[in-house]
């Protein structure tokens, strides 16, 4: 059993995947996931404000960029930057089975969905806040911020399905790919 589940938080985190991938997100209490994880409904509230937070609470993530961020030399361009943080993500991530069950939750659930698009838009006003400090202009802060997310994204949903390539193989793969498709979008007079 990974560490991050040998505490209440992370019981509760895994009966409550468990019961919304077997009774449905709308069809799952606070109580009954209590109950599973062998614990009281107060030490559920200890922990997140309702059940839906059980999916989306902690900020590591973004934490964890804002010092991957501040950790890359001075002078390095606004994607190397971004890329060099995204590098090391799977120190923060939950394991992919995890990961795996949340991302069919959240599908199947519209307001979930919409709950996920709130929290990657905050992470991504951190991620260009991070980079307006490097001194980055806006546009190119928010560019980078909206680019470098297509790439983590793309990455991320690599490694949950590929356990033997190395998460910064993936993050470097799907940038490629990235470039391969803008690319693809100039006209050739345009290109440099």
């Amino acid at each position: 059993m990974a560490r991050w589940e040998g505490n209440a938080r992370g019981r509760l985190e895994r009966a409550a995947l468990t019961l919304f991938g077997e009774q449905g997100y709308d069809g799952t209490t606070v109580a009954q996931i209590a109950q599973r994880a062998n614990l009281t409904e107060r030490s559920f509230y200890r922990w997140f404000s309702d059940k839906r937070e059980v999916l989306f609470a902690g900020d590591d993530l973004e934490a964890h960029f804002l010092a991957a961020i501040e950790a890359v030399p001075a002078g390095t361009g606004a994607m190397p930057t971004l890329l060099a943080a995204f590098a090391s993500v799977p120190e923060v991530l939950r394991p992919r089975d995890f990961l795996r069950e949340r991302a069919v939750v959240i599908a199947a659930n519209p307001p979930l969905r919409e709950r996920e698009l709130i929290k990657m838009a905050s992470m991504s006003a951190t991620i260009v806040g991070a980079l307006l400090s490097r001194g980055f202009d806006e546009q190119t802060a928010r560019l980078a911020t909206e680019v470098g997310s297509a790439v983590l994204g793309l990455a991320t949903r690599r490694w949950m399905d590929d356990e033997q390539t190395a998460f910064a193989d993936l993050l470097s793969a799907s940038a490629s790919d990235l470039l391969a498709v803008a690319a693809d979008g100039v006209p050739a007079g345009k290109r440099s």
